[in-house]
């Protein structure tokens, strides 16, 4: 985890290894103040000797200046090196979650990949400042101060390595108690914002069901659990700071007391005992020391919190695409023909939860294929494997007389547009919409694709054109207009495969109607394949794929269907009964 971790340092590991550098310098000269002022105490200002006490205070004021220039720098170095490193890490997470198949996206939610980019991020980005900053401080004003005690009086310094041992077990004992609690409340604040992500994107739901009440009330427990948790976390690392003060103080006390009985035995002499500057800075040297000890132990709680953040990091970072090219991959694609050959599909890679099972058909190139089914009969996973979003479990996927696997995905993709059931529109504009499906679109392909997709008469009518805004989710456009807007999208591509997945759902069957007129007369090579809840969005195609359970049902005309096919009649009867049907 921690080399994982490390390889994001990049540019910035000269930041990072200056910083300990600097901490050295700083530590050293800090240790050093108190044995300068025992000298100025003794032989300045106990015998009163102005020379003795000009040298020692030039002495000391610029072992301080000097301490506080390291700390100072130490103090730039890491806070760069440690937002350089949460900056690459953010990169490098982001970057991999744009490789990530739908499979792999199904994998984590929405909510639990916004914790790992924000506060699990945050969480590592203090721990790493405290490290290169912290952990080379600690240890090192530990042993230099322990050195400089050593020096002075041998057997007085002994305290502080028998206070060591103790300090060790109680915080071994607290960090073992800490480390589950914030593993437990990480997973807790995923779940927080997958509800909170959840409510604001169906706000509108929310409100017309009047489910506030309801909402708040699922936030407030989550947000309960979070504290109490936090809390009980909270609490079990309190318990450092009485453990380290009681060991500051315990050797306060013994030091004074001891150190007092050797200052009058020895009649203040420092040579033949101990004198009140060798006194006054062994009592610096204790503060030093265990604010070193209680430095160490802090890092220890940081690392506690940052180890599960940490992990949490590595699973995103480390995992792999289930999708990828083969050694030499194919980049062009001949023709828009399709062949199923005895497919078999499940979502969980599991022979014995099939979504798709025996699919066997073959599409030829510039066909127009319409697909009908129930609910659940497979529609999506039957489409979504023509451009590899997944791939199959059993049997081969064709495009254009290759195997999908042969291909180099982002080639098979850019040939193969899908309009998508859940149609997505990003902040922005209509035209910066418009040219993800081709940035170099011109204005005049821009206005013919719009009009191909019955979307030229209301985008000439919005107050800027194809500049007017889009919000977040395109929640300034009706469901219709942002249906056609996103079919604009996909004919922009000019591609060899288009593929709708019930994206005509909410226009109304006229508009409907000219979309697919478009469609033969404007674009009759691209093959179309149609997933439809309406007959009437479906009977003039070529062919019907009739789904059923994961299987295909029937294959055939609109004719041949209703002469042949039980289930397509019962759902062109329903609906024309109901009076669902277009003239």
């Amino acid at each position: 985890m921690i080399l994982r971790l490390a390889k994001c340092i990049r540019e910035y590991k000269k930041d990072a290894i200056i910083t300990p550098i600097l901490v050295a310098v700083e530590c050293a000269f800090e240790v050093l103040i108190p044995l300068i002022m025992a000298k100025l105490i003794d032989y300045g200002i106990d015998s009163g000797d102005m020379n003795a006490i000009r040298k020692y205070g030039i002495i000391l004021l610029l072992a301080a200046v000097i301490s506080l220039a390291g700390g100072v720098g130490a103090g730039m170095t890491a806070a760069n090196a440690s937002a350089g490193f949460a900056k690459n890490l953010r990169r490098d997470m982001f970057y991999n979650v744009q490789t990530f198949s739908f499979a792999n996206i199904d994998k984590f939610s929405t909510g639990s990949i916004i914790t790992r980019l924000t506060t699990d991020i945050s969480n590592v980005q203090m721990a790493f400042q405290m490290i290169i900053r912290g952990a080379a401080r600690a240890p090192l004003m530990l042993i230099f101060s322990l050195a400089a005690a050593f020096t002075i009086n041998a057997k007085l310094a002994m305290v502080f390595l028998a206070t060591v041992p103790f300090m060790a077990i109680a915080l071994a004992i607290i960090m073992k108690k800490t480390f589950p609690v914030f593993e437990k409340m990480f997973k807790t604040y995923d779940g927080l914002n997958n509800r909170v992500g959840e409510n604001l994107h169906g706000i509108r739901v929310v409100k017309i069901f009047v489910q506030e009440n309801s909402e708040i009330k699922r936030f407030k427990d989550t947000s309960e659990t979070i504290f109490k948790l936090g809390s009980r976390a909270e609490k079990n690392i309190a318990y450092n700071l009485p453990v380290m003060q009681a060991c500051v103080y315990f050797s306060l006390l013994f030091i004074s007391w001891f150190g007092a009985r050797a200052i009058v035995a020895s009649g203040g002499d420092p040579v033949m005992g101990m004198s009140t500057g060798q006194l006054m800075s062994m009592l610096s040297y204790v503060v030093q020391i265990m604010m070193a000890l209680m430095f160490i132990s802090m890092i220890f709680v940081m690392v506690t919190i940052a180890k599960t953040s940490a992990d949490r990091i590595c699973e995103l970072l480390d995992e792999k695409s289930t999708l990828t090219n083969g050694e030499n991959p194919v980049f062009e694609i001949p023709d828009g023909s399709i062949s199923f050959k005895n497919v078999a599909f499940s979502y969980y890679d599991d022979e014995n939860k099939l979504a798709l099972r025996n699919i066997t058909v073959n599409i030829e190139s510039g066909e127009t294929i319409g697909i009908i089914g129930g609910t659940g009969s497979g529609k999506s996973s039957f489409v979504q494997l023509i451009p590899r979003l997944y791939d199959v479990t059993g049997g081969s996927v064709e495009v254009g007389g290759r195997d999908v696997r042969e291909y180099d995905i982002e080639s098979l993709r850019s040939e193969v547009a899908m309009v998508l059931q859940k149609n997505e529109l990003f902040s922005g504009t209509v035209r910066s919409n418009l040219l993800w499906g081709d940035a170099n679109a011109t204005d005049e392909e821009i206005r013919r694709a719009c009009e191909l997709a019955q979307a030229e008469e209301f985008v000439s009518r919005m107050p800027q054109g194809v500049d007017t805004p889009i919000e977040q989710g395109g929640t300034n456009v009706s469901g219709g207009q942002k249906q056609r807007l996103t079919i604009a999208r996909a004919l922009l591509r000019k591609p060899k495969i288009l593929i709708l997945d019930d994206s005509t759902s909410a226009v109304d069957t006229g508009t409907d109607a000219l979309i697919r007129k478009a469609f033969r007369e404007e674009i009759p090579n691209t093959t179309k394949l149609i997933i439809a809840q309406r007959i009437s969005s479906v009977q003039d195609a070529d062919r019907i794929i009739v789904m059923d359970d994961g299987c295909i049902n029937a294959v055939g005309t609109h004719d041949e269907l209703l002469e042949k096919c039980e289930i397509y009649r019962e759902i062109f009867e329903s609906q024309t009964k109901g009076g669902i049907g277009d003239e």
